[in-house]
């Protein structure tokens, strides 16, 4: 029988993988580069702010229908922008913290470097799906003139989270795959940071 002190350190050995480490931005502990930190802050910034008034616009219209019987058109209008905005900010912030959903279960049993090899495989092909992205993004916004039926903002605000939010993952996926060739091509940092 285990005890409940035990439970812990043995969730922490499936959460916790030490050859991710040296790919991870660790924003408090000033790991990985300045500049992909301080956005990620900002970004986090940004959800709060976003959820915020995305709460704040469906209680309004909620509050309408309900107490007035007079619908805000403005408000779902409003709603499905700041929602569009969330989801690219958030879906950034998560790659930058490494906490999108990833199933590890091979590479906690390969060796170091294949592990690495491996992680250099998925970073490269994130990097080239989200340039990809990235691409047709531009090309969607070059060519949208149009503007919201209510509100009347350019399509292009809402648009250009896609592309912001996917050259961000694009960056950080290459400096992730540029850590990997690091750790790959060193066999002593290969060693020190499986150890850590």
């Amino acid at each position: 029988m285990t005890s409940p002190t035990q439970l812990p350190n043995e969730a922490s050995a499936y959460l916790d993988d030490p050859r991710r480490k040296p790919l991870e931005l660790d924003i408090e502990g000033h790991h990985g580069p300045a500049i992909f930190r301080w956005a990620t802050r900002l970004m986090e910034h940004l959800i709060a702010t976003i959820l915020v008034a995305l709460i704040v616009s469906v209680s309004a219209n909620v509050i309408g229908r309900s107490l007035f019987n007079r619908s805000l058109p403005w408000a779902d209008e409003l709603a499905r922008m700041l929602f569009i905005w969330l989801i690219f900010v958030g879906a950034a912030a998560a790659f930058a913290r490494y906490e999108h959903i990833a199933v590890d279960f091979l590479v906690r049993r390969l060796k170091p470097r294949a592990a690495y090899l491996v992680y250099l495989l998925q970073h490269l092909i994130i990097a080239t799906l989200m340039g990809i992205v990235v691409w047709g993004g531009y090309l969607v916004m070059s060519r949208s003139t149009g503007r919201t039926a209510i509100l009347g903002v350019p399509w292009n605000l809402i648009n250009i989270s896609l592309v912001l939010c996917s050259l961000f993952i694009v960056a950080v996926a290459l400096w992730r795959a540029w850590q990997c060739l690091r750790l790959i091509r060193d066999p002593d940092l290969v060693n020190r940071t499986a150890g850590d």
